[in-house]
């Protein structure tokens, strides 16, 4: 498995998770057939003192992305979310809450600059998430 990016569209995360620093930033990635076309950065709706490793979407949050891909005819095919100062590898709780078939670029930002990104999938049984290939256009 493997997903591709534009980098102008990594730019744009790269500014939302790093606006986001010292918490967590996060939002959806649109597209098709395993490639992000559109992404939707929104504001993390969990409360504040979870916010540094912890990310929220609310219900109008997902109908949102639903509308915008419709409107574009894409597919929501992921999350993106920044770890701050740690490792950007799923933790426990990212896979409790994940969806298989998603995507998750998971950012790694330390001292409020993105340092690196990793791709992953939830295996449809939910018990392990599997590293897939990020390919940068």
């Amino acid at each position: 498995m493997s997903l591709k990016i534009n980098d102008q569209l990594l730019e744009g995360i790269n500014a939302h998770v790093e606006l986001a620093y010292p918490e967590e930033g996060a939002g959806f990635l649109l597209g098709m057939e395993g490639e992000v076309r559109e992404i939707l950065p929104l504001p993390n709706a969990r409360e504040d003192e979870a916010r540094h490793n912890r990310f929220l979407f609310t219900p109008e949050d997902y109908l949102k992305a639903e509308l915008k891909a419709d409107a574009l005819g894409l597919s929501l095919i992921g999350v993106f979310h920044s770890h701050p100062d740690c490792p950007n590898v799923p933790s426990e709780y990212d896979r409790e809450w994940a969806q298989p078939f998603f995507s998750y670029i998971i950012s790694r930002v330390n001292q409020g600059k993105v340092v690196s990104h990793r791709s992953w999938r939830l295996a449809e049984d939910r018990s392990v998430y599997v590293e897939e290939e990020l390919t940068i256009s």
